[in-house]
């Protein structure tokens, strides 16, 4: 079975071992176009990767970060490029919306690669209810906590934009969902 991110406590229910790991890999292997230091398998949009036994075919199936995520169509054909490079140019892409993508599918490596780009992490999703307001977002530059939100809104919608009072630096930090 395909194991999503550890932080999920889940696992997909369609097995990918027929896929092949040439095909699995290429795929895990497609960087996000918004956030390019990670790649789709590491944010944890990548869900499962299967072949239908009956005729060979890859079905790739993915989860937006949020439904209106302008970056989806770009990722589809890197993906459909990346099956095609391994041998499936036939492949599908199927999109699903539930289970909600959550940050913290987000990988323990994906984490460290945004951080070391210069762009927070999250911090942990929270359940339904009251929405927290962070206070504070370590700079991914120096690591001080005195550091105040500039904008809602970053580089991307699912990005907000902070600055360090301490290094001065401006960073975006990716929101908790």
């Amino acid at each position: 079975m395909t194991a999503l991110p550890a932080t999920t406590g889940r696992t997909a229910t369609t097995p990918d071992a027929g896929a092949g790991p040439d095909v699995r890999a290429a795929v895990a292997a497609v960087v996000d176009p918004e956030i390019r230091v990670v790649t789709i398998a590491e944010l944890g949009i990548l869900r499962d990767v299967s072949t239908d036994p009956a005729t060979g075919r890859v079905t790739v199936t993915i989860t937006p970060t949020y439904t209106g995520c302008p970056a989806m169509d770009v990722i589809r054909a890197d993906i459909r490029r990346a099956m095609a490079a391994a041998g499936h140019p036939d492949g599908e892409v199927r999109t699903v919306f539930a289970p909600p993508w959550s940050t913290d599918w987000i990988t323990v490596g994906g984490r460290a690669k945004l951080a070391a780009a210069g762009i927070a992490p999250p911090g942990p999703a929270r359940p339904a209810g009251p929405v927290a307001v962070p206070l504070a977002v370590r700079c991914p530059h120096c690591g001080a906590l005195d550091t105040e939100q500039i904008s809602r809104f970053g580089s991307t919608a699912c990005k907000a934009l902070w600055r360090c009072r301490s290094c001065r630096e401006p960073f975006d930090q990716v929101k908790a969902l």
